[in-house]
């Protein structure tokens, strides 16, 4: 969401929550120094939805924010381009410079900049980048206001980045606190399926790797390094670790676990909402929220966590998954892992990684052409990981740290001591390592690529 908007949301937000949804709409509609047209089309993509005006505005979109339906499209673009952005030595306007897939083209006839969908990965990265507020991303907090309203069990599923991000001194006891003030069932952190998949990360590694010249591509975490191997570096695909990611596996052993739930993913990144949608994976996260929108959710309404009683839960995630928010942090994890269950493959295990979409592609090159001198390549399209995100809300650095502090914190130093880990694993029916090589039990850890 633009900047722009916040207030907007805000007022949406409130009047949802209090039951005057219709009346706040209209007086938006009558106000508002936009287009009927372009207003309602903002305000579309606030709610999540994407519907044309027409006189039946108000019933058509409380209907649509009702019943939901997946919308592929994630970022769109409104008609026009605001005249006070110039364009940069190279001609390129801020939302194409911003692009790192050349997926915004401009049309002399209109005079606008307009996104191409076969190119476009939802990044999000132009929404930031347009100043003018005309690159839009949905936000689906009033459909999952909806399901709050109309479910019994609601989990909030937090990606590992979320420490520090807001506060210094809020906990992720507060956090869970602050979710189920909101109306959420509970809280639970995604670095757990972190831990999960790293298990079957090191069998992975142990079935591809066995000479000083083999190596494996993880699939881990982030979806603009899958959709640059899916897209452009398809050759290396054979080498692309088949696992899903920490999200979508959370979300697949929450619905295990009890079928009726619903999940809705919490984190810093745009491209996650994509993601949830992807075809093969669809169905495992309902709707996503990035940290800015949940921001804007406290302040609507007046929930805030760091005077919140935290409610405490068990420990149950390893230092490992938490670490997944930072570069580096799968290949640390995966290596423990590594060395804890096949200690004589150990000594091959090396890494390389890169962040930012210039190095991930650089890397990806390399790898191409067999210049890659590591047995484990690993690729987060944000710089700095996750927690560089592009709707983190703080500095890449000071969310390192605070991820950093928190993981290394941790009870459980490697997965495979969590015993609520095991717990989980027989209720998925996997009882054992020999497990993970069955391809029917790991299913639920799987994509096809």
């Amino acid at each position: 969401m633009h900047e722009k908007y916040y207030d907007l949301f805000d007022t949406l937000v409130k009047a949802y929550y209090n039951g005057n949804f219709e009346d706040a709409l209209e007086k938006i509609m009558v106000c508002h120094e936009k287009s009927p047209q372009e207003t309602f089309a903002i305000i579309c993509s606030i709610c999540g939805v994407k519907l044309e005006f027409d006189n039946d505005y108000v019933y058509n979109l409380k209907k649509a924010i009702t019943h939901y339906s997946v919308n592929k499209r994630l970022i769109e673009k409104l008609d026009g381009c605001v005249t006070d952005c110039p364009p940069d030595k190279d001609k390129k306007f801020n939302c194409q410079a911003a692009c790192p897939f050349n997926a915004i083209i401009y049309d002399e006839k209109s005079k606008s900049t307009q996104i191409d969908t076969d190119n476009c990965l939802n990044c999000g990265l132009c929404v930031s980048a347009c100043k003018g507020g005309r690159i839009l991303d949905k936000i689906e907090f009033l459909p999952v206001a909806d399901l709050i309203k109309n479910n019994k069990t609601v989990i909030a599923a937090v990606a590992p980045a979320i420490m520090g991000q807001f506060g210094d001194d809020v906990t992720m006891d507060q956090l869970r606190a602050a979710f189920i003030e909101i109306g959420f069932t509970d809280m639970i952190e995604v670095a757990f399926a972190a831990d999960m998949l790293t298990i079957k990360e090191a069998v992975e590694f142990d079935k591809h790797v066995n000479s000083p010249s083999d190596f494996m591509i993880t699939s881990c975490c982030c979806p603009m390094w899958v959709g640059m191997l899916k897209k452009v570096y398809k050759d290396l695909v054979p080498n692309l670790s088949p696992s899903v990611s920490p999200m979508i596996a959370a979300g697949r052993v929450i619905k295990s676990l009890n079928e009726d739930a619903k999940v809705v993913f919490i984190g810093p990144c745009i491209a996650k909402k994509a993601e949830a949608k992807d075809k093969d994976i669809v169905g495992a996260i309902d709707f996503v929220l990035t940290f800015q929108e949940v921001e804007n959710i406290f302040k609507a309404l007046d929930i805030k966590p760091e005077f919140l009683e935290g409610i405490p839960s068990k420990d149950y995630t390893a230092r490992g998954g938490r670490l997944y928010a930072r570069t580096g942090g799968v290949s640390e994890a995966v290596s423990d892992m590594v060395e804890e269950l096949y200690p004589n493959k150990h000594k091959y295990f090396s890494s390389v990684k890169a962040d930012g979409i210039k190095d991930c592609k650089e890397l990806l090159e390399k790898a191409l052409k067999g210049e890659v001198k590591a047995s484990f390549v690993e690729g987060m399209g944000c710089e700095g990981g996750c927690v560089g995100g592009p709707k983190a809300l703080i500095p890449a650095d000071k969310g390192k740290d605070a991820v950093n502090e928190y993981a290394y914190g941790s009870p459980i130093k490697i997965a495979t001591h969590s015993d609520t880990l095991d717990v989980v694993f027989n209720k998925l029916g996997i009882t054992s390592l020999k497990d993970f090589e069955d391809k029917d039990k790991i299913q639920i850890f799987e994509r096809e690529f």
